[in-house]
């Protein structure tokens, strides 16, 4: 398998399917880990980063788990590729700078990826479809449990794990949800459910993690620390305030069917409208409409499209997949004209 096999296939945080899958696209948690005796990446000298690359790869050839995952290294990679694999949730953007001494582990499924020689020496994640976090949490224990087996983690008695970023340290963990949230932001709710989020020891980012927007009405949540608290307590805390996200952006669905059908009709129609015409059209355009779409279609109101096509479309506009899918590089120009020719050809 090769990272062009990727575009082939769905990656498994926009399938559509899982529990509240018409709210919470998809469930993921990430565990922050380093190896003993070894400076922190950014500390490192470049031999004792080639080496913690080689020990992670003879532990991941060893394990069960990710005996059939690949193990790329970024440098071997274009630019192209390395964007295309952040658009895929399967690294960070700023796993994506600099390349040098970083490798990525990816299973086929795309449901565990591993960034070596990101902020710390392992960044393991594991992504599913819907609100799925506590069994999101169940594969990661295990995989980082057989991966101690062989990469003998630092770790503290006091602190707990030891992390590059204070914030992370002790369980080393992160859950995270993203949440489709377009009639908390149509009726103007969000602002202040998002400050209150924050109250609680939550963190709201974008669609892309840390320092992206939120576009598209979508919002990622996760905990703020991870220190001083249980991995059952993290998980725990992340079902609440989604739980509640999830009732909230329902039930306002429901009030704006009742109260402002012709509206919310009309606003669904346009979008559709638009992205089925339209022969040049960007980026964010894009995503914006398609988040309409993607309401229409939960709420019934878009009758001949289906969810999993619409996240779809999420993925395949963004800049990367479409360079990938026409095997070659494109211009901002020309990137506007694939996007909408694929957004045509999908709305039929």
């Amino acid at each position: 398998m090769t990272i062009d096999d990727f575009v082939k296939q769905d990656t498994e945080w926009l399938k559509g399917t899982g529990p509240s899958a018409n709210i919470v696209m998809s469930s993921r948690t990430r565990l922050a880990r380093n190896i003993e005796k070894l400076p922190f990446s950014n500390r490192a000298t470049k031999q004792q980063l080639e080496e913690i690359l080689n020990i992670t790869e003879a532990a991941v050839r060893q394990s069960g788990f990710l005996k059939n995952a690949l193990f790329i290294r970024l440098k071997d990679l274009s630019e192209v590729d390395r964007i295309f694999l952040v658009e895929r949730h399967l690294m960070s953007p700023e796993h994506a700078r600099g390349a040098d001494y970083k490798a990525l582990i990816v299973d086929p499924n795309e449901i565990v990826s591993i960034m070596v020689n990101e902020e710390d020496h392992l960044r393991i994640q594991v992504m599913q479809s819907g609100l799925n976090v506590r069994e999101c949490w169940r594969i990661i224990d295990e995989i980082d449990t057989e991966l101690s087996k062989s990469l003998p983690f630092a770790f503290s008695p006091k602190w707990g794990y030891l992390t590059a970023c204070p914030t992370n340290a002790g369980t080393g963990l992160r859950g995270s949800t993203m949440l489709h949230l377009p009639a908390l932001v149509f009726t103007g709710q969000i602002g202040k459910i998002l400050q209150a989020i924050a109250k609680l020891g939550m963190n709201v980012r974008g669609l892309y993690g840390e320092g992206t927007e939120a576009m598209g009405n979508i919002f990622q949540i996760s905990n703020q620390i991870s220190m001083g608290i249980t991995e059952e307590d993290i998980i725990d805390n992340i079902e609440r305030i989604t739980n509640q996200l999830i009732s909230r952006e329902d039930a306002t669905r429901k009030m704006l069917v009742v109260k402002n059908k012709e509206g919310l009709n009309d606003r669904i129609s346009r979008a559709y409208g638009t992205l089925k015409s339209a022969h040049i059209i960007n980026s964010s355009e894009t995503v914006a409409l398609l988040s309409a779409i993607r309401l229409g279609v939960d709420l019934g109101l878009v009758k001949n499209m289906d969810r999993r096509t619409v996240n779809e479309l999420f993925l395949l506009t963004q800049p990367a997949h479409l360079q990938k899918l026409e095997g070659k590089l494109l211009n901002a120009d020309e990137r506007d004209v694939k996007r909408a020719d694929i957004v045509r050809g999908k709305l039929k």
